[in-house]
């Protein structure tokens, strides 16, 4: 019992995409990684690759914690590739009983076939921090080059305060300056992490950790934001801000730089996880296509280049299926109902309702649980901004244990745990012309 197109270890527990990049032809996705345990712990860095985002080879861990500068743990990091190499900029942990005296701080590895890594060692330490921010929450380093430079964005917390991201600038990755903090105002949660920044679509992503709820957005404890802009004076000013997915499970994503495609943890802090009793736990979204339109960022998930059919869509549409991607064109929508999974005492459903998206697990299968409190959580319902156009553009990405909705650009991801034999797609749709498309 395994995705099918979606990145798990071969056992145990991952959690954040690492070093997402394309290296010699291959597109390369390391992951956080406990290969020893089916719940966190000193984390490793996993490696998978493939040729076409759909499927995945796994290969040998690429970094195992032990040294002096990473000796408890090889925490969340970024790849850029130089002079034919490709290092790994990553955060090395060092574990105290008093979390004030917790040490994170930037490391280097670097490899000549992207497979064997040599370790660096210290890059960026407590004593290259500004002196306001807390050296025991100091991680998650995100490379870029930016003309004849590179450039790092570190997540931090300022002491006694908020989490803000900051700018190191570099010439060989191996000698850093600090330059600024990034945003001009720290955020509303307590901590941000892992930042990443493309900078030919002026699109800064990055996580906050219990942040208030506004509206449709945050009601995970931890959530994930978008904002286009630009840098002025090495600050980033933000023309708007959103909301990357609107689902239970999606964190920590990270951006494949030149080919803009992104991928994310698909799962989410202080949740059970049904899929131990399969023996692994954790798995990435599907990587999606990212592009900025009006200064919004718009997704769409990369799909099988063959198409198994496109039809005609009526009123009602009804298949059993329990992997498969779809492609869904409406013109002039009235309703929309979507069961998935379904069977005969569970479904997961995404609903227009009043105009909002509106997406139920209440009964989808096993129940997850995590420890947001508000009435929608509690529910098992997530709902997601509708847009009033004529013509709307809906993906369907089903995979074992897993959805994945796409909606005129939005997106919003969930874990589910079905029985096995629930394979039922039923859906009702009411427009003045519409087609589906099945892709194989």
């Amino acid at each position: 019992m395994r995705p099918k197109y979606h990145i798990t270890a071969k056992s145990n527990w991952i959690n954040d995409p690492n070093g997402v990049v394309k290296f010699n032809g291959r597109y390369h996705v390391f992951y956080q990684y406990h290969p020893y345990s089916l719940v966190w712990g000193p984390m490793h860095w996993g490696h998978v690759v493939s040729d076409d985002l759909l499927h995945w080879e796994h290969l040998p861990i690429a970094l195992t914690p032990g040294d002096e500068f990473d000796k408890d743990g090889c925490f969340s990091g970024s790849a850029i590739i130089k002079d034919e190499k490709l290092y790994l900029i990553y955060t090395g942990f060092i574990y105290n009983d008093d979390p004030e005296k917790i040490i994170q701080q930037q490391c280097i590895a670097y490899s000549e076939d992207g497979i064997h890594f040599t370790k660096g060692g210290l890059i960026i330490g407590k004593n290259n921090l500004p002196k306001d921010f807390a050296p025991n929450d100091f991680r998650d380093p995100s490379v870029y080059l930016d003309g004849d430079k590179y450039v790092m964005l570190v997540a931090s917390r300022r002491k006694n305060g908020r989490g803000n991201i900051l700018k190191y600038e570099s010439k060989d990755l191996l000698k850093w300056k600090f330059v600024s903090e990034v945003l001009p105002i720290d955020s509303s949660g307590t901590m941000i992490e892992c930042p990443d920044y493309v900078k030919d679509l002026n699109l800064l992503i990055y996580c906050e950790q219990n942040q208030p709820v506004e509206g449709y957005m945050h009601h995970n404890l931890h959530s994930n934001f978008w904002r286009t802009g630009e840098f002025i004076f090495n600050q980033f000013f933000t023309r708007k801000r959103g909301m990357i997915d609107y689902g239970f499970d999606f964190y920590a994503p990270q951006i494949i730089k030149g080919d803009n495609i992104m991928i994310a943890w698909m799962n989410m802090w202080e949740r059970n996880n049904p899929s131990e009793k399969y023996g692994f736990a954790g798995s990435m979204t599907i990587p999606r296509k990212l592009e900025v339109v009006d200064n919004e960022l718009i997704q769409t998930p990369v799909l099988p280049k063959d198409i198994e059919f496109s039809r005609h869509l009526n009123e009602e549409y009804e298949e059993y299926v329990k992997v498969g991607f779809y492609k869904i064109e409406v013109n002039n929508l009235t309703s929309f109902s979507l069961e998935m999974r379904k069977g005969e005492k569970h479904a997961t459903s995404f609903e227009l309702i009043n105009k909002k998206w509106v997406f139920s697990r209440a009964n989808s299968g096993e129940e997850i649980v995590g420890k947001e409190t508000d009435e929608d959580s509690l529910k098992g319902i997530r709902k997601m901004p509708y847009k009033d156009i004529n013509n709307h553009v809906i993906y369907i990405v089903l995979d074992e244990f897993s959805v994945e909705l796409f909606v005129d650009g939005k997106s919003l991801t969930s874990q589910i745990y079905p029985d096995e034999q629930d394979d039922l797609l039923k859906l009702k749709v009411s427009c003045l012309e519409g087609t589906i498309t099945k892709y194989k």
